[in-house]
């Protein structure tokens, strides 16, 4: 339902859920459970928020109980039982559930025991040409079984590394369910990532069996990819096999396993008991300098944590579908994949985000019946852009959450969805990240959505907004601090012997507290606003800005397809903050569109946020998930060598890059050419 809007001044909800909505939510259901079993708050029915707030304050004051209470409500099984539930809470180094054993993939495949449920599907595969395709829960049980057999006969053992080079397919899900089966740690990634950027990825980590790919379709062409696969095998030589999986009908190179063998015949899975703190799965930071962070996380904290944010948060279980775009470098794979844990379907989509037009990510929410829609919030403003009409074009009337994570979703993001998908829509806005795998803040079912803000903190996160100070502050924008431990939290960086490197990424600034680098406000209604990263955060007269507000305003203006704005610090004590902008083709930088551009921002911010220049870029530089990549070119702007300043491997487009050291270099000739003629 939706609300007009009051006489008063108190922001008013975009969207409210109805009363029978959150009674039947799965949240409602755990909260009135928690509060009979395990002592928690009494849910409130007349004030939901109210309700949700003091849940929420429970979870994080009482931290052991709250995640003793999800494991038994989602009936995690330990092979053998934990001591207890939070052993040491010292951030870095948190030890949950000592002595307990269990494994991931036994309880992703939970729902095949079920023969009601055999035959239903556990993944829906669509890609850019052909209707959706089920596998089977029987089918990927069989499957993940067969794999795990033949890993074993290859001699990989618990703690020992797999890969996979393979895109969003359902073979990459059996793969990393069958390597966490044995107990080995997966990592993957995409296969549009070039040897270098993958080769920085798993050298790291060692692997002994690569899954891979022959190539891969995408945009409407087909990709090659056994260049690239040949130089992964000749550059690994941890490797002990390669397992071919031919998605461009090309034969096996030589020496390579062929994944139909491997799967012909179905086989009981055999799960290894694993310590809760066992390594699951390695993912790797952005990487924009160095080599990229490889994060650890747990077969036990990603279980219990995913159970939490997609049984409890996002609604999801047995007759949902579950489709996030992704693709398998990004932690939404992994997040999606889980999905499998609360018994939903998975849709996994292999394909362009926009082929064949601006509108495909909706189409295959329609063909695939989808209930929970998760997508980009780059996507959404895309399709605002293209003039897209989702609700009118497409039946998309399973849909009950539209769901947006990797840069804050504008308000104008909100108004569209809500306009144009549908009135009665939940807007899930999240925020969270690859180093804890989830969210800090996002979906809630039971609480009302206002544009612009996420609804809440996630239960279990003790999500705070810190001053330089280190005090804790309300409706005043400070730093993202998770004060307490998270059990999906890394268990290490892998090759980070003494933890320095952990200990630097996130508690260099406040020891014992998660610092995780974004600028955020808590609002006094419990509401999240995320403002962008804080080691990119515009400081202008000792008043913080976030990016994200100035690229919200900017981009609404047709001829600016990006931008790009940066603040640098300059020797002499002043400020410079550049906006660079990406046109639209047919676009021109003339003194029209700069008047526009500074008085949009003006009236829409703040004479503040107004840009010292303006300046037309061949395009925006990206991270290979997709982010604009803002501290590296701040330091290339102050002089740093592009070697210094980024990982090429961890970029989209190095030539981009050169460009803006190009850029700095003449910005600093002309004003030393400058300070001669005027000495």
């Amino acid at each position: 339902m939706t609300t007009a809007a009051h006489s008063d001044h108190r922001p008013q909800p975009l969207w409210q859920p109805g009363a029978d909505r959150i009674a039947r939510s799965r949240l409602t259901a755990f909260h009135a459970w928690a509060a009979e079993r395990h002592g928690a708050p009494a849910p409130s029915k007349d004030d939901p928020a109210a309700g949700y707030a003091a849940l929420h304050r429970w979870s994080v004051e009482e931290l052991e109980t709250f995640w003793q209470a999800v494991a038994e409500w989602f009936e995690v099984r330990f092979t053998t039982p934990y001591e207890r539930v939070l052993a040491d809470a010292t951030m870095p180094g948190a030890r949950w559930f000592p002595g307990a054993t269990l494994n991931y993939a036994e309880h992703a495949l939970r729902a095949a025991e079920d023969p009601a449920r055999a035959d239903e599907p556990a993944l829906l595969h669509v890609d850019e040409t052909d209707d959706p395709r089920p596998v089977s829960w029987a089918e990927l049980r069989g499957q993940v079984g067969a794999v795990a057999a033949e890993l074993r006969r290859l001699g990989v053992r618990p703690g020992d590394r797999v890969s996979g080079y393979v895109p969003n397919i359902p073979q990459a899900t059996v793969a990393l369910l069958a390597t966490a089966a044995v107990g080995a740690v997966w990592t993957s990634c995409a296969p549009d990532f070039g040897a270098r950027s993958v080769l920085d990825r798993f050298q790291q980590v060692e692997p002994v069996v690569l899954f891979t790919i022959d190539g891969y379709r995408y945009g409407g062409k087909t990709h090659d990819r056994t260049a690239t696969v040949a130089e992964l095998r000749a550059e690994l030589p941890s490797l002990r096999a390669v397992v071919h999986i031919p998605l461009l009908d090309t034969p096996a190179p030589e020496g390579a396993l062929v994944w139909d063998d491997i799967v012909r015949e179905p086989v009981e899975p055999v799960f290894e008991p694993l310590p809760f703190d066992h390594p699951l799965w390695v993912l790797y930071s952005s990487g924009t300098t160095g080599l990229p962070k490889a994060i650890v996380q747990s077969q036990g904290g990603i279980l219990l944590e995913h159970l939490k944010q997609l049984g409890l948060h996002c609604d999801l279980g047995p007759g949902a579908r579950f489709f996030w775009y992704t693709s398998t470098g990004w932690m939404m794979w992994n997040f999606l994949v889980s999905g499998l844990l609360v018994g939903a379907t998975v849709v996994l989509y292999d394909g362009s985000p926009g082929y064949p037009d601006t509108a495909a990510q909706w189409r295959v929410a329609e063909r695939t019946g989808t209930t929970l829609y998760g997508t980009s919030a780059a996507y959404v403003m895309a399709c605002r852009k293209a003039d897209v009409h989702p609700g009118r074009d497409f039946d998309l009337s399973r849909i009950t959450c539209v769901a947006t994570t990797g840069s804050p979703l504008p308000p104008d993001g909100f108004r569209w969805i809500h306009d144009e998908v549908a009135e009665d829509m939940w807007i899930a806005s999240v925020s969270g990240g690859t180093d804890v795998c989830s969210c800090f803040a996002g979906a809630v079912p039971t609480l009302p959505v206002y544009i612009g803000e996420l609804q809440a903190p996630g239960l279990g996160t003790d999500l705070q907004a810190w001053d330089p100070q280190g005090e804790p502050v309300v409706d005043e924008v400070g730093e993202l601090i998770v004060a307490r431990p998270m059990p999906s939290m890394p268990v290490r960086f892998w090759n980070d012997p003494d933890g320095s490197r952990y200990r630097d990424s996130y508690f260099e600034m406040f020891p014992g507290a998660w610092r995780h680098g974004d600028w955020i406000t808590l609002t006094s209604r419990g509401t999240v606003v995320i403002h962008g990263r804080s080691d990119s955060t515009l400081n202008r007269q000792g008043v913080r800005m976030g990016s994200a507000d100035i690229y919200e305003a900017v981009e609404r203006l047709p001829e600016i397809r990006e931008s790009l704005v940066i603040g640098v610090e300059q020797p002499d004590g002043g400020y410079w903050m550049p906006l660079f902008v990406h046109l639209a083709p047919g676009a021109t930088l003339n003194e029209d569109l700069l008047t526009r551009i500074k008085t949009t921002i003006r009236t829409q911010l703040s004479p503040r946020h107004v840009p010292d220049e303006i300046i037309e870029v061949p395009g925006v530089p990206h991270t290979l998930t997709g982010k604009r990549i803002e501290v590296p070119v701040k330091r290339l702007l102050q002089g740093t060598s592009l070697d210094k300043a980024v990982n090429p491997g961890s970029v989209d487009d190095v030539e981009l890059l050169r460009y803006y050291e190009r850029l700095a270099e003449e910005k600093r000739g002309a004003a030393q050419a400058g300070g001669a003629a005027g000495a």
